[in-house]
């Protein structure tokens, strides 16, 4: 009977209760429908204008003084979350044929809606399914009377948004609702909380139990827990070269705060490194690769697996040989100059006399991309030279190269007289501060942070980072972006320049810029 005197064994029993703990939480999740729900709740009914009630004294904000069709105006701010157990997709929500893009309706009794603004999104990416200004195929808020029609925002657990809705009209003793209807779930006002059910009070009773039984089994248990927001393994960034500074020191700075977790950074350009996640995914065969793949602009090559992650706004900036006395150039000149037009620099008021060497980007890359796609307009001629400094054939009459990475594109730059080429801002600067190059304005306007977010400047687009699938929530890759998108990923970012759309002060920015693609 030894073999039963081992299994009743305090540790054997812990590590047997924590088996029936795991297997109850797995099959309730996945046996037990009913698991999806939206919750909603309203933090905010107040009158801003009561000059319709009765009474000697009213009270109205003076910028409504001169809009008598908003007197009786109130303020609703409504919140609206996913506080089920799954997540949930735009499949999810059962629509009619007809409202096919609706997902959610909200309500507001004997009221009339004047406008909405979705406001504190838990990811700037629901902004994304909820634009400001709508499209026949994405119609985003739609008010009607005393409605607004959401579209159908795929949540996952415990995402949320605010809508702050400006309202006429008397109301009623009814609050605001909303309706509509999910696959497996339900919809449920949650200001109140309900008692749990027997099978939650179960669960939580034998993790009681297991809790109690932890100093019988020490040996199952950490002696010092991961920190909050950690986790354990390896994981490799791929990607933009332009971007590899910013993920270089947010893996370093996620490495130092979190052990147990490895983060390697092998950047290769943003068309490279999306397909090596997407090769990534497909060797994993249903299971999550751990690598995360950073893009200059949009690269998902409809691929439906690809997840798509707003980070940044990045800025570029087109930059010249130190002896290119050129300070500005328009749209114009440029075009020319990439298109083979201009071949010598003396073609151009107080340019040298110079052969233009034009160092490009090879064709994998983001940085190249949002160079044609935002200079440009059009793509850049071939490549004729292998040095950049000569043509590879007599004939050839224009000299360009194509190089690897932002880093060579600059020391190239800073090494071969006539040359011109485009890389990140902030790498940019780093290098103009050697002297050996300098940055050029585009129509007057500087390279800046600034000018991007007053939308004055062509040169930036909105960096993204790819998952192969949702990352599970656990995950090294789901922690590290949330880390990203904290306070140090944040302060990170904007040291090399970039616009985190984590900040509030850029999420406008950053909402237009996904609107305008």
């Amino acid at each position: 009977m030894k073999w039963l005197e081992q299994l009743t064994a305090p540790e054997n029993l812990l590590a047997l209760l924590g088996v029936i703990v795991t297997l109850g939480g797995l099959s309730y999740e996945r046996l037990i429908p009913g698991r999806k729900r939206i919750g909603y709740r309203v933090q905010m009914d107040t009158l801003i204008d009561d000059s319709t009630q009765d009474g000697p004294v009213h009270q109205r904000l003076r910028m409504l003084e001169n809009t008598p069709d908003l007197a009786g105006a109130s303020l609703v701010l409504l919140r609206i979350e996913n506080d089920g157990f799954r997540s949930l997709d735009a499949d999810d929500y059962i629509t009619a044929p007809a409202t096919n893009h609706r997902g959610l309706t909200a309500t507001f009794p004997n009221r009339i809606v004047r406008d909405v603004a979705v406001t504190e999104p838990s990811h700037p990416d629901l902004l994304r399914h909820l634009p400001q200004y709508g499209t026949p195929e994405n119609p985003g808020l739609v008010c009607a009377g005393n409605e607004i029609s959401l579209p159908r925002v795929p949540l996952n657990k415990g995402d949320h948004f605010k809508l702050l809705v400006l309202l006429t009209g008397a109301g009623t003793d009814k609050p605001p609702h909303v309706g509509g209807r999910i696959k497996e779930g339900r919809i449920r006002n949650n200001e109140k909380f309900r008692r749990p059910s027997n099978r939650v009070l179960g669960l939580i009773g034998s993790l009681l139990a297991l809790l109690i039984l932890q100093p019988f089994g020490t040996q199952l248990l950490r002696d010092d827990p991961l920190p909050r927001g950690c986790a354990e393994g390896n994981l490799t960034i791929v990607g933009s070269t332009a971007f590899k500074p910013v993920t270089q020191d947010v893996g370093a700075a996620y490495q130092s705060d979190c052990r147990g977790a490895e983060v390697t950074v092998e950047a290769q350009g943003s068309g490279r490194g999306t397909k090596t996640l997407i090769d990534a995914g497909e060797a994993a065969k249903g299971g999550f690769p751990a690598y995360l793949a950073f893009s200059d602009g949009p690269d998902g090559d409809g691929n439906p697996q690809l997840k798509e992650h707003l980070v940044a706004l990045s800025v570029f900036s087109v930059v010249v040989n130190k002896d290119i006395r050129v300070s500005d150039l328009s749209l114009e000149d440029l075009r020319g100059l990439y298109s083979g037009r201009i071949t010598n620099w003396n073609q151009l008021p107080d340019g040298p006399d110079l052969p233009v060497r034009l160092v490009s980007r090879d064709a994998k890359s983001g940085t190249r991309g949002v160079f044609e796609n935002r200079v440009l307009g059009g793509n850049e001629i071939s490549r004729t030279s292998d040095n950049c400094r000569t043509p590879k054939f007599t004939r050839d009459h224009v000299i360009r190269c194509e190089l690897d990475s932002t880093g060579e594109v600059l020391k190239t730059v800073a090494s071969t007289p006539g040359a011109i080429g485009y890389a990140e801002l902030h790498s940019a600067e780093e290098s103009a501060r050697k002297g050996a190059l300098h940055l050029v304005a585009l129509e007057g306007r500087e390279p800046s942070v600034d000018a991007v977010r007053e939308r004055t400047y062509s040169f930036w687009e909105p960096e993204y980072a790819y998952t192969y699938t949702a990352p599970p929530p656990n995950s090294l890759t789901s922690k590290f972006l949330d880390y990203l998108a904290g306070d140090t990923g944040r302060n990170l970012v904007e040291k090399h320049g970039h616009l985190p759309c984590s900040a509030a002060e850029n999420q406008r920015a950053c909402q237009l810029a996904v609107g305008g693609r």
